[in-house]
């Protein structure tokens, strides 16, 4: 069956309503009956109206993936690892697969840092405080004088 090029917009608000719960586009275009990433990418360059939901889409995304960190975070993901001894006998123990969720949380983080960095990027925070010990004499001295001047004294 061929992949769908022609807009449909059906297809374009499926694309969205499944991206903003998370999905990548490379997994939703892979399954049967949708466009190629490529037809997708030039369906955002020539539709404004489809290119401004995807962008919106994108940002629940972001909020979805946030949502994903706690959930994974809060559940135990048993597995089954396998290491070899000194001895070269295989030993298998089974448990959390604390790193692999760690892992996942990261790469949710960090899309989400990406995709709404001003909601969940690294908040900066800058210092304007200036000390004396920063000041020339000559500076301090206009400093004081406007200081004096916008309190009328």
């Amino acid at each position: 069956m061929s992949r769908p090029s022609e807009y449909s917009q059906a297809t374009a608000d499926a694309i969205c309503e499944r991206i903003a719960d998370g999905e990548s586009l490379r997994s939703i275009c892979a399954e049967e009956g949708m466009p190629n990433k490529s037809t997708v990418f030039r369906w955002l360059e020539a539709l404004p109206d489809f290119a401004t939901k995807y962008a919106r889409a994108r940002e629940f995304q972001a909020d979805s993936m946030a949502d994903d960190i706690v959930d994974i975070a809060d559940t135990t993901q048993i597995g089954v690892k396998t290491k070899t001894n000194e001895k070269g006998e295989v030993e298998t123990t089974e448990g959390d697969m604390i790193e692999h969720r760690k892992l996942r949380i990261a790469a949710r983080q960090w899309t989400a840092e990406k995709l709404r960095p001003k909601k969940y990027g690294p908040k900066l925070e800058i210092d304007q405080r200036t000390t004396l010990t920063d000041l020339t004499e000559e500076q301090l001295d206009a400093r004081i004088a406007q200081l004096r001047t916008a309190t009328g004294g």
